[in-house]
């Protein structure tokens, strides 16, 4: 006589609804370091602000100092999300600072030399750093060469054209509505608030976008069964989101607004965590990536998608020396200096990988945030030049260390 015995349920996967009392904290570190390496830079950039505004005694987070924090990293930022798409596919671009610092001198020669007007010359900058990307793309993808060779001549390439153009001195000043796209705000308007309007409104207008983003995310991962965190730790990471984007709204509303690189910016971030997330170009930059081979057999046209992510980083890369030139009112052959490196930094230290496939648009810009922040506060604290080079390169290093313990650990 056998007796029907009837196993609990197993727990539904990536349901809301976490046991009682000490198993909901279980099960939220549970999701925690299941998401470890989405999460682990985004606690760690929380934590160096802290050390840093506690270190400087405020000075980090004055409404003055956040603006400019924003306005000397945005083209760092700008080449970072270019080259994060670089890296997830495989590849590396050691150019960027050279063509950085070339599209900077060809702004100043047509504008200042030749009296070209400001927006003609800003679509011409674009074509050429279009056109650059698009040769180097064109040698790696369908010749064959590596990126590195490529690059690597690129670098020189474009540095030594920087200073033929320049013949070696600095060459401005610039238009004020050009020097507004490196320095500019955006203009006031409405009630007198004691804040500047239209960044409250934008601020407001981004968390909701926010939430809506990822609660329709979290809704989609669940439709198709995949896995999702803990409620409890959903709501908490969001929660910090909509309260990191309302420090950063009031702190620039306190000062002179939100700067016009930062709108653009914030549309580039937008506008490429789409076709990353969504697009079919992004999952075939992944594919590509992570395994060629496969992704050739799939039907993936990796010549095609190499070629346009560099020239994408071409483009980028003339955006940054534009900004660059509109921010010093002046192009110099010195300009885009390491500029390469620390592109390459804010993609791993944002969670790239090195053998490619992996990273995201949003971790590079985290990545980006952590070297700006390390760079304001010790420049705040009055740490030499050659400190800070010290403490960024174990910056670098922890972060890919703490992403080769992590693949290890999910292997494991």
């Amino acid at each position: 006589m056998s007796a029907d015995v009837t196993a609990p349920a197993p727990p539904e996967r990536g349901g809301d609804g976490p046991p009682a009392g000490p198993g909901v904290l279980r099960l939220m570190l549970d999701g925690l370091r299941r998401n470890m390496r989405q999460y682990g830079m985004v606690i760690a950039l929380g934590l160096i602000v802290v050390l840093f505004a506690v270190w400087t005694d405020g000075d980090l987070l004055l409404p003055r100092n956040v603006s400019n924090l924003v306005l000397q990293n945005s083209y760092i930022l700008v080449l970072a999300i270019g080259m994060m798409l670089v890296i997830i596919s495989g590849h590396i671009d050691l150019s960027v600072g050279s063509l950085t610092a070339f599209v900077g001198a060809f702004l100043a020669v047509l504008n200042v030399r030749h009296d070209v007007p400001w927006p003609v010359a800003l679509v011409l900058c674009l074509l050429v750093g279009a056109a650059a990307g698009a040769v180097q793309g064109y040698l790696i993808a369908y010749l064959g060469i590596p990126s590195f060779i490529v690059t690597l001549a690129g670098m020189l390439l474009f540095r030594g054209l920087t200073e033929i153009l320049l013949k070696g001195q600095t060459l401005g000043p610039f238009p004020d509505g050009l020097q507004k796209i490196g320095n500019g705000f955006l203009p006031a308007f409405g009630p007198d608030t004691d804040y500047h309007n239209p960044t409250l409104l934008l601020g407001l207008v981004l968390i909701a976008a926010v939430v809506w983003q990822e609660v329709q995310g979290r809704r989609r991962q669940r439709e198709f069964a995949l896995q999702v965190p803990p409620l409890r730790l959903f709501a908490l990471k969001l929660a910090a989101l909509v309260a990191a984007i309302l420090a950063l709204t009031l702190l620039l509303a306190s000062y002179k607004g939100a700067p016009i690189i930062l709108i653009a910016l914030g549309a580039l971030v937008v506008g490429y965590g789409y076709l990353m997330r969504n697009a079919v170009f992004g999952r075939h930059v992944y594919a590509i990536g992570g395994n060629l081979p496969a992704a050739k057999l799939s039907g993936v046209k990796d010549k095609k998608v190499t070629f346009l992510v560099f020239l994408n980083m071409g483009v980028l890369a003339a955006l940054a020396g534009l900004v660059v030139a509109a921010r010093l009112n002046a192009a110099s052959p010195k300009a885009g200096v390491n500029f390469e490196l620390e592109a390459i930094a804010s993609s791993f230290i944002g969670g790239a990988s090195m053998s490619g496939g992996v990273g995201t648009v949003l971790g590079a810009i985290i990545g980006g945030l952590v070297l700006g922040v390390l760079n304001n506060g010790m420049n705040l604290l009055s740490v030499g030049t050659d400190w800070q080079q010290v403490i960024k390169g174990l910056a670098l290093l922890l972060a890919v260390g703490f992403d080769v313990w992590n693949k290890r650990r999910s292997g494991a």
